[in-house]
């Protein structure tokens, strides 16, 4: 096995494929290590580790984060987060129920409009208890009311969308500060063309540590120019598919599982991180 990613989704929040299915597939596609990164969850982490522990992959535990920006909403990785922290946890639920509070508003502006799609139609979507758009757009086409999930955000869901609900963010520095202190790590996540030297020293600023180099929204370019002010800046360094199932390989710019790695060496530095503010927790 010759790789790692540190970007993927399950059933735990809006992918496709059961951790433990995700896992196996890693297996597959060569990857020794990833990242289990649902939105807002844990919960996903321990069935994924179990078959880890079956099939020779590294399973970190992971959470994807959604906090306020500069620019409005931002995605934060966080890395080696403990399921059994009390705080960690309340953080968690608390932002599940938002997610939860927001879908009934997209059913009811949906329905405002004449799409007959019940909250009961978008729970069945979601195998786990993260709700988000994903899941409301599964639903749509499940119950034909669009041809696919991109006509779903195009005509409902995305912003300016009839059934568009933004979210209510916690802050930027809440959330590192949390992470921080439960001996987790941070990174940006897909920062696309806001990757620049400014957006990221005010990022690091706000206890950020790791920026998401690798990604399929990044080119070629945008991976090198953030791998270089990565380094210059002393952030640390990340990246994978931000992968949620081969059926959707292709929305939003994802890649296919196995197609976008990291060196050892970035989760090492990661991990070191990690273990020195564990340390920290316990003296």
């Amino acid at each position: 096995m010759t790789g790692a990613d540190l970007h993927t989704h399950s059933t735990a929040s809006d992918g496709t494929y059961a951790p433990a299915d995700v896992v196996r597939l890693a297996a597959e596609a060569g990857l020794h290590t990833i990242a289990l990164t649902d939105h807002d969850t844990l919960h996903g982490v321990a069935a994924a580790e179990r078959q880890g522990a079956v099939a020779g992959v590294r399973v970190i535990s992971g959470a994807e984060f959604s906090v306020g920006a500069p620019w409005g909403e931002m995605h934060l990785l966080g890395y080696f987060l403990p399921e059994a922290n009390p705080r960690l946890a309340a953080f968690l639920a608390g932002q599940r129920e938002a997610r939860a509070e927001r879908m009934r508003e997209v059913v009811r502006r949906l329905q405002k409009v004449g799409v007959a799609l019940s909250l009961e139609a978008v729970h069945r979507e979601a195998g786990g208890d993260a709700l988000g758009r994903p899941h409301a757009a599964r639903a749509l086409v499940r119950g034909k009311h669009v041809e696919g999930i991109g006509a779903a955000f195009d005509r409902y869901l995305g912003r300016g969308r009839p059934a568009f609900v933004p979210k209510q963010l916690p802050g930027l520095e809440a959330v590192t500060a949390l992470v921080s202190e439960v001996g987790g790590v941070t990174s940006a996540a897909h920062l696309k063309g806001r990757g620049t030297r400014p957006v990221l020293e005010r990022l690091r600023a706000s206890g950020v540590d790791a920026v998401e180099v690798r990604h399929p929204a990044h080119d070629v370019e945008r991976a090198a120019s953030l791998d270089r002010l990565a380094v210059d800046l002393g952030l640390l360094r990340s990246g994978g598919t931000d992968w949620h199932g081969e059926d959707e390989a292709d929305e939003g710019g994802r890649a296919h599982l196995g197609a976008i790695t990291v060196p050892t060496e970035w989760v090492a530095a990661l991990e070191t991180l990690h273990r020195r503010r564990t340390q920290r927790e316990v003296t």
